[in-house]
């Protein structure tokens, strides 16, 4: 089979130094991408393709940002085609623990436990359209130093400075596509003065917006109301209205509709003290988000969000919170990435090595999601704009048993076929498909594809 266009598509403008490399690159995000959840050699099918991974994963010139900078270009086009990108960043931690009993270092109870920490940012639509990563972090994480060290250092010493980094990447991209307004969004850790203070150093026209979860009661400067906490000037704020918010089930917890009342006020943030250096004032916009009547027995939710676009009203405030609310489409990401890629069970020894085959993970961790959201959102459109015409006619010919229409069906239709081969029943109360039913969909739609495509052969011999 041809290499697929959503795969050409990723890796056209790759630029490994060597087109041998280039090549093999397209040859194994399609071998990985197809069998996302199986070993390397499992997905390569072969000794030779298998060794053929193994050392482009160990040449010194397939580094991880050389891998993702051809699917970040592949973003960036997809960027330009909408009028508001959301880039949600958060860190998810990838721990390893090695037995150092076959290392002559202890017996087989004996483990290390390294610590190693993803930090990507991620664009989606404010529809959850997941269009892909712009930029990636990754560290292994050192042993803690003591709260009197870190207050000595800089925002850039500390892992504080990746959410400013990818602040201002955005900034970056913001001067490159004027014609669509970028907002980073950031969960509690993102709650960094520095950050806040960042923003005002950049021209009106050339830099992006911004969402985060506040985690402090911040101090505010003087003013006329006489508060001098962030919580205590949006208590005294009227409130502006009401609205839904889906909760999201997890363990432990059943998911809901909770209806919160919505305030919203602007402020002077009094700089914090730092060591050796004094901060600017800044004033920032603050939306707060509080259930007051819960279920008995649950907590109420509340979402104190700063923010630097304009609140001048409810449907402002509102718009605030349902763009905030697409963070949670990272954490989705991340399910994904480990669980469908099984990125936990790379073992391929040094850094060096992991780091390429990571790159290449995620990439297909977002095409998993961009069809599946893709798919709810525009499920009228027609399906090739994803899928080649081999994968959407071996779908109709394994789902409805009968010779595929000449023309593609529709993007909705094969989105629910291949989930339907991942086995997802699609019931009245089941709702749309999730993720792990469409990784494993795809996975079954190449196998099936493949088994077609031999048959067709054989038959075209035969006659």
């Amino acid at each position: 089979m041809a290499m697929n266009s959503w795969v050409y598509d990723e890796v056209k403008t790759a630029d490994l130094g060597d087109s041998r490399l280039n090549h093999r690159l397209g040859i194994i995000l399609e071998q990985l991408g197809v069998h996302p959840q199986l070993s390397i050699p499992s997905a390569c099918g072969g000794w030779a393709e298998t060794l053929a991974a193994y050392r482009f994963f160990d040449n010194e010139k397939t580094d991880f940002e050389s891998i993702l900078a051809p699917h970040r270009d592949a973003t960036i086009e997809r960027m330009k085609a909408s009028p508001v990108v959301l880039l949600a960043q958060d860190t998810t931690e990838d721990d390893e623990h090695i037995c150092l009993g076959p290392k002559g270092l202890g017996t087989l109870k004996n483990t290390k436990k390294i610590e190693r920490c993803l930090h990507p940012t991620i664009a989606f639509t404010p529809s959850r359209i997941c269009l892909g990563v712009v930029k990636a972090a990754y560290w292994k994480r050192d042993n803690p130093s003591p709260r009197s060290e870190r207050r000595h250092k800089g925002v850039d010493e500390k892992e504080s400075g990746h959410w400013i980094a990818s602040y201002q990447d955005s900034c970056a991209l913001q001067a490159q596509m004027p014609d669509t307004l970028l907002v980073n969004l950031a969960d509690r850790e993102g709650d960094i003065y520095e950050w806040f203070a960042e923003y005002d150093d950049y021209a009106a026209d050339v830099r992006s917006d911004w969402i985060v979860r506040a985690t402090q009661n911040r101090r505010l400067q003087p003013n006329e109301s006489g508060t001098k906490l962030l919580r205590d000037e949006l208590e005294r704020s009227p409130a502006l209205g009401r609205l839904k918010i889906e909760v999201k089930p997890r363990i432990g917890r059943a998911g809901r509709m909770a209806d919160v009342t919505v305030r919203a006020a602007s402020v002077k943030l009094k700089p914090p003290a730092r060591v050796g250096y004094r901060l600017p004032e800044v004033t920032i916009h603050a939306v707060l988000a509080r259930e007051e009547n819960p279920p008995i027995g649950v907590a109420a939710l509340e979402w104190l969000l700063l923010t630097s676009l304009p609140v001048d009203g409810f449907e402002q405030a509102a718009t605030v919170i349902e763009w905030y609310g697409v963070r949670w489409c990272i954490e989705i990401y991340f399910h994904v990435l480990k669980s469908g890629c099984q990125i936990k069970q790379l073992h391929l020894e040094t850094e060096e090595r992991l780091l390429p085959c990571l790159a290449l993970y995620m990439i297909i961790a977002w095409r998993v999601l961009f069809t599946l959201m893709l798919g709810r959102a525009c499920p009228d459109m027609a399906c090739d704009i994803l899928f080649d015409e081999q994968e959407w006619r071996t779908a109709y010919i394994v789902v409805k048993r009968s010779s595929p229409p000449s023309k593609p069906p529709t993007l909705g239709e094969m989105v629910a076929w291949v989930a339907s081969l991942g086995g997802y029943l699609g019931r009245k109360h089941d709702g749309p498909p999730g993720p792990k039913v469409m990784w494993i969909g795809l996975q079954r739609l190449h196998d099936f594809a493949i088994a077609l495509e031999a048959q067709e052969a054989l038959s075209k011999r035969c006659v």
